[in-house]
């Protein structure tokens, strides 16, 4: 099996489909939150950062815009979620 062939078998397993709506609502929830916040210090990104550690961590450094954020929060949950369907894959068995 390929490598994007492998990419997406990881990616289309119920796990990382979950993983991937948690965090997708997460994201949604705090660029609401923040959006609605008048005082202008509102934390609520740093949810969806955590929930997609350690790889967003590593694009959070790039210059400060919301759309590097959110590039930066589905990079992080983009990577996580191929790891939980790897995983999955290989505890169920299905290597190949």
């Amino acid at each position: 099996m390929t490598g994007p062939a492998r990419l997406r078998h990881a990616l289309t397993d119920v796990f990382a489909l979950a993983y991937l709506a948690v965090c997708a609502a997460l994201l949604i929830w705090a660029l609401v939150v923040t959006a609605t916040d008048d005082s202008g210090e509102s934390m609520a990104g740093v949810i969806p950062l955590l929930a997609t550690a350690p790889a967003s961590l590593i694009l959070l450094f790039l210059p400060d815009h919301v759309t590097m954020t959110v590039a930066a929060i589905a990079f992080g949950a983009l990577c996580n979620a191929a790891v939980i369907g790897w995983c999955a894959r290989m505890l169920r068995g299905q290597s190949k």
